[in-house]
């Protein structure tokens, strides 16, 4: 006797993963793969090569130590946490336990979903400034919770009064990026104070996204929460090393929380990947503990490609009004030529100019309207880029419904 097959595979899929959609940024470059000759404001990758000396540690690791290959400890190589511990300590006054209250991930990106997985129930509500950074959305989805957006101001601020409305008894955590993706905003130390103060109020956890914490233009380096003892149960930090210092293909990151976080966080991270790669550890230590001369280099040529993408903005202020980014490599451009969706406008970029950009509606509510263009790659892409930009503005454009 045969067994008819299902007529709906879809019915096989748990409801986390149809709940969540595909990445904005990884589709636009799928689709682009399949016209080609694109130029690429897209995906939020800089363009620089990991540094040398970084390299040849890796090299050497793998060359001489045996365990080189093997797994780590699940937390981390016992040097590179204590290398993490101290940067913490120098670069953010976080005073963390090498041996308690810090976990090296496979990238940020591992260290927010662990974190999140460990915070988020069933139905439980997480607050997302938007625009937000596109995965916070699918991880509280993976999650089972509920995003919640709170629009950002016009200038890209916290709207702090927006945000406490928004609490509920549900409310478990909000999500911020700081320095911000995609919005390039910085918030200020007393917003992040303001709402972690909502956040013991209301007994709910702050994740604090810092990846572009070295990228901020005018000023020094926000302020980590976790430095300022009433706030230490109630925020879990999440950093990587993947911008800062090339290492986006290495995927190597950390989280940093109270013990009593980290206790829980540990499960998921161990379910999910036992421990960060050996070699990109010894990355990470070479990174941590090496001259930063390479750091100063990258933000230079970063602060060149930003004066850059303004100008070429400048120039087309007939059809794009945007905030001048404060922090990180991005820029949310509203368009003004016409009310089509952000994804529509996008697709033609890229169909007609061949320039990727990401539709800003991928970023939540907030996000509609615009495009997301990043300035991390070289200087000559980002003019050609533009240059196919103006010229598609003053041709197609206007033809948009």
């Amino acid at each position: 006797m045969t067994h008819s097959r299902h007529t709906n595979d879809s019915t096989r899929l748990s409801r986390r993963v149809r709940n969540i959609s595909p990445s904005a940024t990884k589709q636009m470059a799928l689709l682009a793969a399949g016209i080609g000759g694109c130029v690429s404001l897209g995906q939020g990758v800089p363009s620089f090569a990991t540094p040398p000396h970084i390299v040849e540690a890796v090299i050497r690791a793998l060359r001489e130590d045996p365990g080189s290959g093997h797994y780590s400890l699940q937390t981390g190589m016992p040097a590179l946490r204590r290398q993490i511990s101290q940067y913490m300590l120098r670069e953010k006054n976080v005073a963390i336990d090498p041996e308690r209250e810090v976990c090296v991930t496979v990238g940020g990106m591992e260290a927010l979903l662990a974190t999140v997985m460990t915070v988020v129930d069933e139905g439980d509500e997480v607050i997302l400034p938007s625009p937000t950074y596109a995965s916070y959305i699918e991880q509280v989805q993976l999650a089972g919770g509920i995003p919640v957006f709170v629009p950002l101001t016009s200038a890209w601020g916290l709207d702090l009064a927006a945000i406490s409305k928004a609490i509920t008894a549900k409310t478990r955590a909000i999500m911020l990026c700081n320095p911000g993706n995609p919005t390039g905003t910085v918030f200020s130390d007393a917003e992040t104070i303001a709402l972690c103060k909502l956040a013991v109020t209301h007994n709910f956890v702050v994740i604090t996204d810092e990846a572009y914490d070295y990228m901020v233009y005018d000023g020094g380096m926000p302020v980590n929460p976790l430095s300022i003892d009433a706030f230490r149960n109630h925020v879990i930090s999440i950093s990587s090393l993947s911008k800062k210092y090339a290492l986006t293909g290495w995927r190597v990151g950390w989280v940093a929380a109270a013990g009593i976080w980290m206790e829980q966080i540990m499960k998921v991270h161990d379910a999910t990947a036992i421990c960060a790669p050996t070699p990109s550890q010894f990355a990470a230590l070479a990174a941590l503990d090496g001259d930063q001369e390479c750091v100063a280099e990258m933000r230079d040529a970063l602060v060149k490609r930003r004066t850059l993408c303004c100008a070429r903005l400048d120039r087309l202020q007939k059809y794009f009004s945007y905030v001048p980014p404060r922090g990180a490599f991005y820029v949310m451009a509203r368009y003004l030529f016409q009310a089509a969706s952000s994804q529509e406008v996008a697709t033609r970029l890229l169909e007609e100019a061949r320039v990727i950009t990401i539709p800003g509606g991928a970023f939540g509510q907030g996000g509609e309207g615009h495009l997301r263009l990043s300035f991390g790659g070289e200087l000559t892409v980002i003019d050609e880029a533009f240059d196919r930009i103006e010229q598609w503005c003053m041709t197609a454009a206007p033809t948009l419904p």
